[in-house]
């Protein structure tokens, strides 16, 4: 049976609207009748049942359209997927407060045979619960209304928070003769200015002419200059409406008998508690300190050598340092990597290591373009082959654009669901991303980085799409939050590995793989500022942390004190926090990336033992981390598939540190 889409292209402003309006519709009727069932005939099929069926029904929804509000192409159609999504998502948290729903959990609940259920659908129920527990239903009307009115605000202040960094748009405009340093492939692509008869160049914040710009390009008043215009993305408007959400969190989270909006956010993550992030934090920083020191004075050496000037390394100056040093001292230049890794040769090879990997095949589906919200996009399915069975299907959205999502990110746009004895929904997820786009002259060329990139979205992609969870819920990545990252980081490490690297990696001229002795140097140079790299997502997590426990100073005086962490002197006049697209959504739980990370390095340790192989390790990877999705604890499934308790180990040796030093 094929698998049906929507026709995000033939999808107009009316539609989005009439859409949401319809779904809301289904989802009153379908908690109208839970509710309406009589408490001593209350079971899964009519209480868990409609319940999951509301989730679903919500989530398809705003895949069709409220995804259209990070792609779509047309600003005034964004706006009204923006406008409806937002309304989706108030009448989600409604929904979180009704006391007649609570009332009907508890009645199931209530039932003796409840211990008989399968752990899913138990699991289901005890997580139900916990939703209405911690929405206050327990406490007094008036408590409950105020809470659900702030939970409404705070889903206003989140959708304009995203938007207003997606529309975003700042620039710097260069003379050619100031573009040093970077390739004519990458001043060849850049949008050009005519002023008084000078043709200018004009470098954006998109990542494709941002990131390489801060590595490579030799002038350093350009480089501070485009740091700094990133640094303050949409900071003329986001500061106050952080600072707002931040105070509405506060206060919910007061209301809610917690100390903080942390405490409430780990309580049901792995890490738990306030006290037990600071902890693993606040001993990562210790554990990098010294290579920090080392690798600051390296960077210093390096500045010297180059400028002769001897003050400290100014922030904006750390990539285009740590590149030239990777150059002088280990030959390792990123525009000649990346002339290894057109993106069509990447896709192929990445798409034959994850087919081995996970045992599927996966088909392009350019009869479904036409369908798609927009002519770059590339359809996939993912099928079975040994029956033949299209399993579930993915888009790749991967090149810039106004007003698009400017990161990089998986959407699950359907969840997969038993529906039936026999039939299971199958998943629809999208990777969205801002890759080179190929010309007619030129491919897209992707810098290792990016190659890092694609193979972790793509984890991303099998986790949602491979999913056999029953319930929504549980399906895919609706994991806790502190162990998303992981399945996908642990997929990272195919990109270091010699064998494979020469598997996907191809010479745009020649054809040729890359080189052992290239790849060599690249496994050498990767720990080059990795404490500095590594210090910065400390800061962040902790940026994060500190303005989920700490409300009664500004976010600028936050972002001031915690900057020692990274080594560097704190940029003047920038608030970064306005373009932290995850202080919504990840909000306390940035720290989730690292901690992630020590679980999905020592994940990839199972592929590293003798005798190991790829089909046997990653058959177990899909059985007991993809599939199973939310069903278990994460520390279970990490348990099921390394055979173990975790360590830190593996996480400590990527960072540069020896185990004996840690």
């Amino acid at each position: 049976m094929a698998i049906e889409t929507p026709n995000w292209s033939d999808t107009t402003a009316d539609d989005i609207e009439r859409g949401v309006e319809r779904a809301i519709r289904s989802a009153e009727r379908l908690a109208e009748e839970l509710v309406s069932v009589p408490d001593g005939r209350r079971n899964v099929e009519n209480t868990l049942g409609p319940l999951d069926e509301i989730s679903n029904l919500l989530s398809i929804t705003s895949g069709h359209y409220g995804f259209l509000s990070q792609v779509a192409t047309d600003p005034d159609l964004r706006a009204v997927a923006h406008d409806q999504e937002e309304k989706l998502s108030v009448f989600s948290a409604g929904l979180g407060f009704r006391e007649d729903i609570d009332r009907a959990l508890k009645a199931l609940a209530a039932r003796a045979e409840i211990e008989a259920l399968p752990d899913d659908a138990r699991r289901l129920l005890e997580f139900a619960q916990r939703d209405y527990r911690r929405n206050g239903l327990d406490l007094p009307k008036t408590t409950r209304d105020e809470l659900q009115r702030l939970q409404e605000r705070l889903v206003g202040l989140g959708i304009q928070f995203r938007k207003n960094i997606d529309n975003y748009e700042d620039h710097i405009e260069v003379e050619r003769n100031r573009l040093a340093g970077l390739p004519d492939s990458y001043v060849d692509r850049l949008r050009t200015v005519n002023q008084q008869g000078t043709t200018k160049y004009r470098v954006g914040l998109d990542y494709p002419e941002l990131h390489p710009f801060l590595e490579s390009a030799h002038d350093p008043e350009l480089r501070r200059q485009l740091f700094h215009k990133n640094h303050n993305k949409a900071a003329d408007v986001n500061v106050d409406l952080l600072e707002e959400a931040l105070g509405v969190r506060a206060s919910m989270a007061k209301l809610l008998g917690y100390e903080s909006w942390a405490a409430y956010g780990l309580e049901i993550k792995m890490a738990r508690s306030v006290d037990a992030v600071m902890s693993f934090l606040v001993d990562l920083e210790a554990r990098l300190q010294p290579k920090r020191s080392t690798d600051l004075a390296r960077l210093a050496e390096q500045q010297q050598r180059l400028t002769g000037d001897r003050h400290p390394v100014d922030i904006a100056d750390w990539r285009y340092l740590t590149n030239q040093l990777v150059q002088d001292q280990y030959q390792v230049d990123q525009f000649e990597v990346a002339s290894y890794f057109p993106l069509d040769a990447v896709l192929d090879g990445m798409f034959r290591i994850y087919e081995e990997l996970v045992g599927v095949r996966f088909e392009a589906r350019p009869d479904m373009v036409p369908t798609a919200w927009h002519d770059d996009v590339r359809p996939f399915d993912i099928v079975d082959p040994q029956s033949g069975e299209e399993i579930a299907r993915f888009y790749m959205d991967l090149y810039p654009r106004p007003g698009k999502f400017g990161h990089a990110a998986a959407f699950t746009l359907r969840g997969g669901r038993q529906l039936s004895s026999d039939q299971y929904q199958r998943p629809i997820s999208a990777i969205v991303a801002n890759f080179t786009k190929p010309t007619e002259t030129s491919p897209s060329l992707l810098r290792h980085t990016e190659v890092v990139t694609l193979f972790h979205e793509f984890g991303h992609i099998l986790h949602q799409t491979l999913t056999r969870s029953r319930y929504t819920r549980f399906s895919g990545t609706r994991v806790e939050r502190d162990f998303v990252e992981a399945p996908s980081q642990m997929l990272e490490h195919w990109c270091w590995q010699p064998q494979m690297l020469q598997r996907f990696s191809r010479h745009v001229e020649t054809g040729d793989p890359l080189p052992s002795s290239l790849i060599e140097r690249m496994a050498q140079a990767k720990h080059a500022s990795s404490a500095i790299a590594t210090l910065r997502q400390v800061y962040f997590s902790r940026l994060d942390l500190a303005y989920h426990t700490d409300t009664e100073r500004s976010t600028d005086d936050i972002a001031r004190e915690l900057h020692p962490i990274t080594g560097f002197d704190f940029p003047e006049d920038t608030h970064f926090q306005a373009g932290f697209g995850h202080l919504f959504g990840y909000d306390a739980g940035y720290y989730g990336y690292l901690w992630s990370r020590v679980f999905g390095d020592d994940m990839f340790t199972r592929f590293e033992t003798p005798g190991a192989s790829v089909p046997s390790v990653g058959g177990e990877y899909r059985r007991h981390i993809l599939e199973p999705g939310g069903t278990a604890d994460a520390d279970q499934l990490i348990h099921r598939f390394l055979g173990r308790e975790p360590n830190a180990d593996a996480f400590l040796r990527e960072l540069g540190l020896a185990h004996d030093d840690a």
